[in-house]
């Protein structure tokens, strides 16, 4: 399989525009996950403002990208900071469950070799 170089977009949800994009391509995930995803992204961008998008590091890692608008005055950058550290903590295992999905449908990794790395990772934290 080939691997890919860029980062791919999970999810985000928008302020400004008010709208929530899920990416087709992760259309298997189950229907409770995906309500999951956009009720976060949604709720993350109702409290603190901004654009948030969840996208996967070309080596499989599930990243939280936030952007505001320079004008934004509104925008709370700390409170940004303090609720991807929420969801991190609380969405603990949905993140590294997506992580090991994405790992082993996209980017074509042995199960166990992907599930070895999420273990050795969680020892890390």
């Amino acid at each position: 399989m080939e691997k890919r170089e860029e980062k791919v977009v999970l999810c985000g949800a928008n302020s400004y525009e008010q709208k929530y994009y899920f990416n087709q391509d992760f259309g298997k995930l189950p229907e409770q996950i995906r309500q999951e995803l956009q009720i976060m992204c949604v709720l993350f961008t109702e409290d603190v403002g901004g654009v948030l998008i969840l996208e996967f590091s070309p080596q499989g890692h599930l990243t939280f990208r936030v952007e505001a608008d320079e004008q934004d005055y509104l925008f709370d950058e700390i409170g940004s900071e303090l609720k991807i550290r929420q969801y991190q903590r609380e969405k603990r295992e949905l993140l590294e469950s997506l992580e090991l999905f994405y790992q082993v449908f996209f980017l074509g990794q042995p199960f166990q070799e992907a599930k070895g790395r999420l273990e050795d990772k969680e020892e890390e934290d």
